[in-house]
């Protein structure tokens, strides 16, 4: 298509959004019945409805964090690109709609799945400084350290987004770079109504974000939190936009961009450099690739640490009949939250940058391993974390990443998950350029024997070291049935407990022929080795499950909120279906044609 016409498009349909002037709701929805869920596993109190009609479409669907991103990936293959391009301009467009985790300042992965066969893996993970070293966490007060791994300068790790965004663009996008940037431009510049719950998520974060003034300004203009159905502009974001439209990944880690980045390091004491921007790259990964049940499962490779996890735990269950078991019954749980264990417990022993440490890839997918670690579980009682890797205890928080999935009618698929790591990443905004930058740093083993901000004790393999990526849980994947058509395009926010939701949605699926509601809407639970806690999200599982678990030595708690937000696609019976997970985090939908 003219790039010409796509820039008319741009702003035909999406000035009467940013205007709100209405939109004519395009989703097929198709009421469905209730599915099949044992009766009397799911309390009454639990809040998600797992009963109301999903977004259907025959031929393409889009499923993200925010609608006003939703919109502008369907127009995108509306207009005719592909799931890469739809991918690009989604991205771009949750910088600006949903800036707790939508970003240029951080990274993330893509697990891709093209319409001739071709899978493939692009890793845009942030890595330490130059100037980093392993030990520059270690004289701190374990307090001080997390906060300095957390928040301020000397939390950031070189950013990748737009180099990810840049590279699967030229290696499988088939639009022009501008145009896909242009959605976003258009809403920074003239300005999005803020929804209710961004109002309330800037609030809950008001005391870190007024630290840094360029934060504070745009973020809380007049002192405060922009008001709900107010008006937001982001200037700074736009004109840094326009630059990167015009002048493709190079502005960012070359120009002026970058002078900023630098500028904004150099006043808060942060580490990054313009050798830091020049030497970063983007790796194109072999997929991590197994198969469950008869469905053949295309994951992420370290240094993410989701696809061997998951294909460990995987492997694991193979080995027990869960249907049978029956949905979230005692052995049931129990099963899992062991699988669980062992899985995040290897996790945090082996896994790190691939670049920098040997990963025992072949192992983790190993009959072998699975079997070893299957044999070590009872059926009668909990193992304890301690003599699964032994590490000390910990404590979890919050993080933030966003997750999105897109299906084109051509056949290709993305898993796309991106991250600032906290909420609002580390709370620093590049002056003049309106953007956030990333809190990565703590994602690595800062201090040995010491939990990070999720409560994951990590080994050695771990270990900052200048120019290494840190280990995440990121778990963007797809999913392929048994004739090798596209099933299930699936992945998370939540850090550790991305792992976890993932699992559950796969299994819910498989396992249990759930449709959409009930694979992604259904309760989900998670354990991570330590802290050596089974948690269940908040009225998710009855008293009597609590009490029969507890006998068996898991130590429960409920979760201080959701475990994991999930958009995520799914094939049933010919049709695609779809949700943003807006019930456990609002503002996200599914939409397709």
């Amino acid at each position: 298509m003219n790039k010409y016409v796509i820039r008319f498009l741009s702003w035909v349909l999406f000035l009467p959004l940013l205007l709100n002037c209405g939109w004519q709701d395009r989703q097929v929805y198709s009421p469905q019945k209730n599915e099949s869920i044992p009766a009397g596993r799911i309390p009454e109190e639990w809040p998600i409805p797992l009963d109301y009609p999903p977004a259907t479409a025959p031929r393409a669907m889009v499923a993200t964090s925010e609608d006003l991103a939703t919109r502008v990936g369907v127009e995108i293959l509306r207009g005719g690109g592909n799931a890469v391009d739809a991918a690009v301009a989604v991205a771009f467009a949750l910088l600006v709609v949903h800036p707790l985790a939508g970003n240029l300042g951080g990274g993330g992965f893509a697990v891709l799945r093209m319409a001739d066969g071709e899978n493939a893996t692009i890793d845009f993970r942030e890595t330490a400084p130059l100037a980093a070293t392993r030990e520059m966490y270690f004289e701190e007060e374990e307090e001080e350290s997390r906060i300095s791994s957390w928040s301020g300068h000397m939390a950031v790790g070189v950013p990748g987004t737009v180099a990810g965004l840049w590279e699967m663009r030229r290696r499988f996008g088939t639009l022009a770079w501008e145009d896909l940037i242009a959605p976003a431009i258009s809403m920074a510049e003239e300005g999005i109504l803020v929804p209710e719950h961004l109002s309330r998520n800037i609030g809950r974060v008001e005391k870190r974000l007024s630290q840094f003034p360029a934060t504070a300004a745009i973020f809380l203009p007049e002192g405060k939190p922009p008001e709900a159905g107010s008006r937001w502009r982001n200037l700074d974001l736009a004109a840094t936009l326009r630059r990167i439209a015009a002048g493709g990944a190079d502005e960012f880690y070359r120009g002026k961009t970058a002078d900023l980045l630098v500028a904004e390091m150099e006043r808060g004491g942060g580490l990054i450099t313009h050798e830091d921007l020049l030497a970063y790259r983007t790796r194109w990964r072999e997929p991590v690739e197994f198969d469950y049940r008869g469905y053949h499962v295309i994951s992420v490779p370290p240094p993410s640490s989701g696809g061997l996890v998951l294909g460990l735990i995987t492997g694991i269950l193979e080995g027990y009949d869960l249907k049978k078991m029956g949905w979230h019954s005692h052995a049931h749980v129990h099963a899992m939250a062991e699988a669980m264990r062992w899985g995040f417990g290897a996790r945090n022993t082996f896994l790190g940058d691939p670049d920098f440490v040997d990963i025992p890839i072949d192992r983790f997918l190993s009959r072998e391993m699975t079997t070893r670690y299957r044999e070590e579980i009872s059926t009668e009682r909990a193992t304890p974390s301690s003599s699964v890797f032994p590490q000390d205890d910990g404590v979890a928080d919050r993080g933030s990443t966003t997750h999105f999935s897109i299906v084109d009618p051509k056949g290709n698929a993305v898993a796309f998950t991106t991250t600032l790591n906290g909420w609002y990443g580390s709370g620093v905004t590049v002056a003049g350029a309106g953007f956030l930058l990333n809190n990565e740093m703590n994602d690595f083993t800062t201090k040995p024997g010491h939990p990070n901000r999720f409560g994951l004790i990590q080994g050695e393999a771990n270990s900052i070291a200048p120019g290494k990526r840190m280990l995440s849980s990121m778990t963007p994947t797809i999913v392929l049935d048994p004739d090798g058509a596209l099933f299930l395009v699936t992945g998370g926010a939540g850090g550790s407990r991305i792992i976890s939701a993932v699992f559950q949605i796969l299994s819910n699926a498989i396992d249990f022929d759930m449709g959409v509601n009930g694979a992604v809407n259904s309760p989900r639970f998670h354990q991570q080795h330590f802290p050596d806690r089974l948690s269940f999200e908040p009225d998710g599982t009855s008293d009597d499950l609590i009490q029969a678990l507890e006998r068996s030595g898991h130590q429960v708690e409920p979760a201080r909120r959701f475990i994991g937000v999930s958009p995520t696609l799914l094939r049933k019976d010919g049709m695609w279906t779809g949700t943003g997970e807006s019930h456990r985090r609002e503002g996200g939908s599914a939409r397709g044609f």
